[in-house]
């Protein structure tokens, strides 16, 4: 587990339906948003379907009609070069339509998301944009001082009861009662897509400690006992295609290959390296 890069977006773009699920169907939430035909994309777009619908979660608060999320994982941090990077995607994103202000330029915000407050950041802004931050609630910051509306999520500060799954994401978590309050969490809604998502690649990140556990508590060895194994799978498989990629096997080949070594069907082995074909 320790070798393979893990993938923390789309857990991350999971993590956060959970979060405001009771208000999704008021939002378009897309992935890996394409600006254009080839990179760059947005990590996380969210768009509101009825405007005069307010989002009342608090991380939600700030968003308008478009609302552009840069996340970064527990490994890395928000540098002034993502700010930037950010800002221009917005830009792109607002004038690369059909019409004039098809996007109107005052419905759109930034969000950045991180697990490690970015003091260097802050400072840039204050200093050479006059962009002060203040904060808003626990772990939620605004950007001040801009037209355009930005606020910044410091996830390990937010508030656990709103923002439960969003502050799991990340590679210490502790054996023992914290690692069993997660399965308590997760026990209840393990039938759904986005917590399974999130579950299994939680697991993953703190594969250790679920190790750890497992020998102690029955229960979360019997509960996890598919997906860890699922998650195992997984790993297992995209290093394969890694190894097939590298050797510069065709998406043919590499497809068949992979049904021959796992002994699964097309359609499994199709969905596995649709899945990671653009991460290798």
């Amino acid at each position: 587990m320790s070798e393979e890069k893990l993938q923390w977006h789309p857990a991350f773009a999971a993590a956060l339906r959970i979060t405001l699920s009771d208000e999704m169907e008021y939002l378009d939430l897309r992935e890996e948003y394409l600006l254009s035909k080839a990179p760059p994309k947005i990590d996380v777009l969210v768009i509101k379907k009825l405007k005069e619908v307010s989002i009342q979660k608090k991380i939600g608060r700030i968003f308008r009609g478009h609302n552009i999320i840069e996340y970064k994982s527990p490994e890395d941090y928000l540098s002034v070069n993502d700010f930037y990077r950010a800002y221009g995607y917005i830009c792109f994103y607002q004038s690369n339509t059909d019409h004039v202000k098809e996007i109107n330029p005052e419905d759109m915000t930034i969000t950045f998301a991180s697990n490690r407050y970015p003091r260097e950041m802050f400072r840039h802004l204050k200093r050479v944009r006059n962009i002060t931050v203040e904060r808003q609630s626990k772990g939620i910051y605004y950007l001040k001082g801009d037209a355009l509306p930005m606020q910044f999520l410091y996830l390990k500060e937010l508030d656990t009861e709103e923002n439960y799954w969003l502050q799991a994401l990340r590679t210490n978590l502790m054996a023992g009662k914290e690692i069993r309050t997660l399965v308590s969490n997760y026990e209840k809604n393990r039938h759904s897509k986005d917590y399974s998502a999130v579950m299994n690649f939680i697991a993953r990140a703190n594969w250790k400690q679920m190790e750890e556990e497992k020998q102690m508590c029955d229960a979360l060895n019997e509960l996890f006992a598919e997906e860890l194994k699922e998650a195992d799978f997984i790993g297992s498989t995209r290093g394969a295609i890694r190894a097939y990629c590298n050797v510069g096997l065709s998406y043919d080949e590499t497809l068949s290959k992979i049904k021959e070594e796992y002994k699964i069907t097309e359609e499994k082995a199709k969905e596995l390296l649709d899945k990671n074909w653009k991460i290798v």
